[in-house]
């Protein structure tokens, strides 16, 4: 809601979303981390918390009368509550008083209730053996009102004989003993007769319960122990005779026990009155309808948004959690506010778990979505902590809001209302707590136990798969029941609490008190203007326990029920117009507290002396319990495993090292989809490595002597299924086979020593062994036939600049065709040109002449195996379908450095293959002004979507894809990025060297760290100042969520120096869908992402070319490795 009163400052509504390097998120990622890393501890602390909390309820509440105790709400409302001075109201009956004190807290003795009953007798006349029923009928009243009342007249006009309106009723401490001297005096123990009558009732059928005829009251053990004042109250009718002999009687008392007795007000004549509405209204049909279609709603809404989260095995699980956490903050708010003695009797039962449900399913659905959100392939606790870092400052402050306006609120509301105000804010906080240990720690373990990452990325894929819903464009109401737009659930809760209070409020005084008093408060008015604030009151000396507006405040609802039924049998309130009480205190008595009355519930008191130890033992079972529970669904030796290896304090990248292959610099790799990696060295050497068996490689050109390899290579590439390697010599290509480590037949080639701009190995169905093509500068291209020997030459475009091969496998594959062979290539006068395999040439397909951007297109990348690529310009990339040359979208991005794009994606497809889409789409390049390399993502708007790669009308309005247009887009810098690569998930993963840190006087005192190429040998003095901790990985994701960005060293503190320093990296190449390889001096690096496997066949979604990724003296380009000539 906060979000909404802003918008005039923020142009916006939506919850700001702190950054990664916000000190906010980072504390609270660095909380969920640590909470769901040690979840079991966190979900154990969390429990015994709830129970410490939980436990005292049933000892604190009771439904019935019990002393020291707090009452439980009820399905009624009750209230007793004054009204405006200025009130029209009549009342339906009059309440007067006295109050007897002796010395503080002492006014169960017998002295003082034989006094009391001199008193009571003083104003009602004799009330020994109280039974009025036995007058009924007997005497009417008598005809003059001003003559005093025999005994049996009086006992004829009370209520039990009939209402009328001369009827009365009085309640006395004194009717324990039936207003017998006799029996007073008889009584040993007066404690024992009061808490043994404390269910007593008059004869008017009404329980004398301690907080009637006492006030002031002391409690230990749920007994009355001492209290400060007895109370002696006379109901009465307007027209009661009874009630005029009190008001006659009582100011003649200071003439006739004035010696006795300290009388207030002295002259025994009370005038000051307030009217007072008691209320017991059972809920109505209206009320019980609203309740339920609020429940229903708030249950149908969860369980559509659980419907959602599809990869959570146990749905039931999840919902019987969420239940869990708001029933342990709806029963600890009860326990805290029985504590603290605020009562919440006054409002229904039903009402309570309402609003904190619809406040705490919010930020449980948000969590859970961002947890869904998240890399599937990160560790659970990086998962869950950059889950609650990103949504936890949102919950943090619409908690924080939401206890502010209910603090607020409960100024200006009834008690009643006022009371359920601090209890809503009390489980607001607790349930966030809850939220933040108890939840996080079972949804860590729920994802441990359930492998939740696992089912998340299948669940991802199969969702995608699906046949594509009906789009449709739905209305605004549909979309905000459906959670798709912020109203639904940023200020949901909001809403209901803040019109459950006024719904509330109005039961009680009406919907315009709550205007009204904010009128008040804002013209700096009291907020309760029409209710006297007494002047310095003569009680104040006296020391009260308790005031009589306390006590009055104090009486329960079953009292007022009680007399509903006496005086208005059919109604759900009455108004009585309440008089201040007439106090006596004995002369001579210590109205001095002789100790501070305890703040707290005397139940809780209770609960201390007695069940403490209970307590802590059934604590320490539920503990302990719960953890056998935890092990059998989460077995020790795993718990500790995920303890010590599931943190995201742990790097998520692993590098291996593959060396002994090269003595000499490594000048060139190339790699297969299959797990293989080619490397050509300064030394001569090619070697072939198996990534799928760490440091099983092969000397190539050493195997056979009769075929020679001529140095300088220029070029190698392998085939897509991995069987074959070509080598491009000064002079000749060589075949090789990779399963077999034969080589194949060698085709001579003028080369003219100069590198090819294109060199790969095309598929033909004649043949097993592939043909090879190589593209020259000069815009020419040559077939290679193994077989047969047989060169072919064909021009593809005059000043070519950049050509590369692209094999498309879309409609072909349907059919079981080969993949579809073209060239895309551009010249120097910003053509793009595209070939197309034909038979044994290349024939042209399309031409698009200088009609792609304003500036000239300086590199194309295929987006195999789809039929499309990308064409950039300095400040734009263009996807164009290589079927018809259409543009279909065109980026704007920063100036690049020219052949410096690179691409990744993940493919959507339906189930007849066609037509595609995508679910991810990133590309990066080197920026040219900041030298930064900035990843551009794009994803589409809905979980359910596609980005469609033709137009969203050409698929179909009802087909469900998203546009280009709509898409999300999210772009993300990488300062410093040295070399990269971009993985199958669309993150970057990247070589480069740190800042120098050391001073450059060190490195003077060392001539051999100055040696260069003569001496490159790692020494130790030479690890000492940082030859080679200089170096590190770095990896960045692609989406906002930057806890994957991380960065660790490239070589380990006990790793062995055995490589060479180098000044400047070599090439490197990507070898699978999560593995870069980086040639370093003489030995490849090899850095995978931990926890994937770093190969796999069949994927081919990320685009093959990097020239950029290599340094300016030495150049890699896709597929094909490059460089300069060896010699």
């Amino acid at each position: 809601m906060i979000w909404y009163l802003l918008y005039p400052l923020r142009g916006t509504t939506e919850a700001p979303v702190l950054s990664a390097s916000h000190p906010l998120r980072r504390v609270l990622t660095r909380y969920g981390r640590h909470a769901s890393r040690y979840a079991i501890t966190t979900l154990l602390i969390s429990v015994a918390v709830a129970s410490f909390l939980i436990y005292p309820l049933p000892f604190i509440y009771t439904s019935h009368v019990i002393n020291g105790a707090s009452t439980l709400p009820r399905h009624v409302w009750t209230a007793a509550q004054p009204l405006p001075y200025d009130s029209t109201a009549s009342p339906d009956i009059v309440m007067r008083s006295i109050w007897v004190h002796s010395s503080y807290m002492q006014a169960l003795s017998h002295d003082i209730l034989l006094s009391a009953l001199d008193l009571q007798d003083e104003l009602l006349g004799d009330t020994r053996d109280f039974g009025p029923s036995r007058s009924f009928g007997l005497l009417p009243p008598p005809s003059d009102s001003e003559s005093p009342l025999t005994p049996a007249q009086r006992d004829a006009l009370h209520i039990v004989n009939g209402l009328t309106n001369q009827s009365w009723i009085f309640h006395s401490p004194l009717l324990y003993w039936n207003c017998s001297r006799e029996r007073i005096l008889a009584d040993d123990d007066i404690l024992a007769t009061v808490n043994a009558r404390k269910n007593h009732t008059t004869p008017a059928n009404i329980t004398l319960r301690h907080s009637i005829v006492f006030s002031g009251k002391r409690f230990e053990d749920r007994r009355l122990l001492a209290a400060d004042a007895l109370v002696i109250t006379l109901l009465y009718r307007t027209d009661s005779p009874v009630g005029r002999q009190w008001e006659a009687v009582a100011p003649s008392l200071p003439l006739k026990v004035g010696d006795k007795w300290d009388i207030y007000p002295p002259s025994g004549h009370v005038s000051a009155s307030q009217l007072y509405e008691f209320q017991f209204r059972p809920m109505s049909v209206q009320d019980s309808i609203i309740l339920a279609l609020a429940y229903t709603l708030s249950l149908l809404y969860f369980l559509q948004q659980v419907s959602k989260v599809r990869a959570v095995k146990s749905k039931l699980g999840l919902i019987v959690t969420v239940m869990t956490q708001i029933i342990m903050s709806i029963a600890a708010s009860f326990t805290i506010c029985g504590v603290f003695q605020i009562d919440l009797s006054r409002i229904p039962r039903a009402a309570y778990p309402l609003v904190i449900l619809s406040m705490s399913l919010e930020h449980i659905l948000r969590l859970m979505d961002a947890v869904v959100r998240t890399p599937s392939g990160e560790s659970t606790s990086s998962r869950i902590g950059s889950a609650f870092g990103e949504t936890a400052p949102t919950a943090l402050v619409s908690t924080v809001q939401n206890f502010l306006i209910l603090l607020g609120l409960s100024y200006v509301v009834t008690p009643s209302v006022s009371a359920f105000c601090i209890f809503a804010a009390i489980a607001i906080v607790l349930d966030f707590l809850f939220l933040s240990s108890f939840f996080i720690s079972v949804l860590s373990v729920d994802v441990r136990r359930m492998e939740l990452g696992d089912a998340l990325a299948k669940e991802a894929m199969r969702r995608k798969r699906k046949a594509r819903r009906v789009r449709e464009n739905p209305s605004w109401v549909k979309r905000m029941l459906e959670g798709k737009i912020a109203l639904s659930t940023r200020i949901a809760g909001t809403i209901v609490m803040i019109s459950f209070i006024i719904i509330a409020q109005s039961h009680f005084f009406g919907g315009g008190d709550i205007s009204q008093r904010l009128a008040h408060l804002y013209n700096g008015q009291d907020l309760e203007p029409n209710v006297s604030s007494p002047e310095a009151s003569p009680l104040e000396d006296i020391h009260q326990a308790r005031t009589p507006t306390s006590w009055l405040r104090l009486q329960d609802h079953d009292a007022a029920r009680e007399i509903i039924r006496l005086i208005k049998p059919s109604a759900y309130s009455y108004i009585a117009r309440v008089y201040e009480p007439l106090v006596f205190v004995k002369k001579g008595s210590n109205r001095v507290p002789m100790m501070k009355e305890p703040a707290l519930l005397p139940a809780i008191y209770d609960f201390a002396h007695h069940q403490l130890r209970t307590f802590v033992f059934i604590d320490i079972v539920v503990v302990a319990l719960l953890r056998l529970l935890i092990s059998y669904l989460l077995p020790e030796d795993e718990t500790k495993a995920e303890e010590l290896q599931d943190s995201s304090d742990q790097s998520s990248l692993s590098v291996k090292t593959l060396s002994g292959g090269h003595t000499l610099d490594i000048a060139m790799l190339a790699y297969s989809p299959r797990g293989y990696a080619i490397s050509v060295g300064l030394d001569r050497m090619i070697r072939l490595w198996d990534l799928n068996h760490r440091n099983k490689g092969f000397t190539i050109s050493n195997l056979d002597r009769e075929i020679v390899v001529k140095f300088p290579v220029l070029a190698v590439a392998m085939d897509e299924d991995s069987d074959w390697l070509a080598i491009l010599s000064s002079d000749m290509v060589i075949f090789w086979n990779v399963i077999t480590h034969v080589h194949g037949s060698s085709v001579a080639v003028e080369t003219y020593n100069q590198r090819p701009e294109a060199f790969f190995l095309e598929p033909t169905a004649s043949s097993d062994v592939p043909r090879a093509v190589i593209v020259w500068k000069d815009g020419t291209a040559v077939d290679v036939e193994p077989a047969s020997g047989v060169t072919r030459k064909s021009t593809i475009c005059p000043g070519l600049t950049c050509a590369r091969p692209l094999l498309s496998k879309g409609e072909s594959a349907i059919f079981g065709k080969h993949p579809m062979v073209c060239l895309v290539a551009t010249s120097r006068n910003g053509d793009v040109h595209i070939m197309e395999r034909d038979g044994l040439s290349w024939e042209r397909r399309n031409l698009l002449s200088r009609r792609l951007a304003s500036d000239e297109i300086h590199q194309v990348v295929a987006l195999s195996p789809l039929s499309y690529f990308l064409a950039s310009s300095k400040t734009h990339v263009h996807l164009i379908n290589l079927d018809d040359g259409n543009t279909v979208w065109t980026f704007s991005i920063e100036e690049m450095r020219p052949r410096s794009l690179t691409c990744a994606f993940t493919c959507h497809r339906s189930p007849n293959a066609l037509p595609l889409g995508l679910i991810s789409f990133t590309f990066s390049y080197l920026a040219l002004v900041s030298g930064d390399c900035v990843l551009h993502t794009f994803s589409p708007q809905d979980d359910d979507d596609a980005i469609s790669l033709q137009s969203v009308n050409d698929v179909g309005a009802s087909s469900g894809w998203c546009s280009w247009a709509d898409a999300k887009e999210r772009k993300k810098h990488i300062g410093n990025p040295g070399v990269w690569s971009i993985l199958s998930d669309g993150s970057a993963l990247g070589l480069r060297r740190r800042p120098r840190t050391e001073p450059r006087s060190r490195h003077r005192h060392h001539p051999q760290a100055m040696s260069g190429m003569r001496n490159r040998m790692a020494s130790t003095q030479s690890q000492e100042f940082g030859a080679f901790s200089c170096w590190e990985l770095w990896r960045a994701a692609s989406s906002d969520w930057e806890e994957v960005d991380e960065t660790v060293p490239l070589f380990g503190s006990d790793e062995d120096a055995g490589q060479l320093i180098v000044c400047d990296l070599g090439p490197s190449v990507r070898v699978g869908p999560t593995s870069v390889a980086f040639a370093y001096g003489n030995i490849i690096k090899l850095a995978t992402l931990s926890g994937h496997k770093p190969f796999e066949t069949g994927i081919d979604e990320v685009s093959r070319e990097s020239p950029m990724n290599v340094p300016a003296r030495r150049r890699k380009m896709g597929t094909t490795a490059r460089s300069g000539p060896l010699s």
